[in-house]
């Protein structure tokens, strides 16, 4: 088998490895963050909570999320996919749960705001995990079926929420606790599927065979050679890149 045909059998082992089980998780995220809105009408029949404070609760958690991205991925890069990605699912996980004692304005701000700040290197911690196993040419397929999971969230997260919102009155449960409950714990019990199923880089991974490592981490790190030598050299210059900027004016 020639050098190229390995590398794309490798890559396609790859991907079927690893994307399902990013698409699980990033289903569990979106659902997590969203399911707020889905319980928005018992939530705050419940609590008394009125349209201004639910409004801010719901808003607050884009704040802790948007400040601490960028420094999730500069840890996660110095830690390792594994344990920093299995950390953001179990506390997300703990944080989305703890939802169900929210009878506060104050304790809904704060848990909202704390999901956040728990969440926030989730999505880029993916793309950059991304960049540790495909070479570009095949990155932007897998990113494809990655970002898949934000309509499958609403697809499957709609009926089960749905479900979980008519247990109203098990075990002295409202509904919209058991939905914040059980949504919660299925993203810490899959953060800490994660640790033992992620694997930090193609050399880590023993699903792998020796030819397979070798050409997948050849051709990773060609290109990472490549935008080192050609890119910004520190992450000032980074975010300051007009590029970036411009992109993220777009977004």
């Amino acid at each position: 088998m020639d050098g190229n045909s390995e590398l794309a059998k490798t890559i396609s082992k790859a991907t079927w490895r690893l994307v399902p089980f990013l698409l699980l998780m990033y289903i569990l995220a979106f659902l997590d963050r969203a399911n707020v809105g889905f319980a928005k009408e018992s939530f705050q029949l419940d609590t008394g909570l009125s349209e201004a404070a639910y409004a801010f609760g719901a808003g607050v958690f884009f704040a802790g999320y948007a400040l601490l991205e960028v420094p999730s991925n500069l840890i996660m890069h110095r830690v390792g996919a594994r344990i920093w990605m299995a950390r953001i699912m179990v506390t997300w996980g703990i944080v989305s749960a703890a939802m169900m004692f929210a009878y506060t304005a104050t304790t809904f701000y704060v848990l909202r705001l704390l999901l956040g700040i728990a969440e926030a290197g989730f999505f880029p911690g993916v793309i950059l995990y991304l960049t540790y196993w495909f070479p570009s040419y095949a990155r932007g397929k897998v990113m494809g079926l990655f970002y898949f999971g934000a309509p499958l969230a609403f697809i499957l997260g709609g009926p089960i929420s749905g479900l979980l919102l008519e247990m109203d009155g098990v075990l002295d449960l409202q509904g919209w606790q058991w939905m914040f409950m059980v949504e919660g714990l299925l993203a810490t019990a899959t953060g800490i599927w994660a640790y033992f199923y992620i694997d930090d880089k193609p050399a880590d991974a023993s699903w792998l065979d020796a030819d397979e490592k070798r050409v997948l981490t050849a051709a990773v790190s060609a290109e990472d050679q490549d935008k080192r030598a050609h890119g910004p050299h520190s992450v000032l210059a980074a975010l300051l890149n007009p590029r970036v900027l411009y992109l993220s004016a777009i977004y």
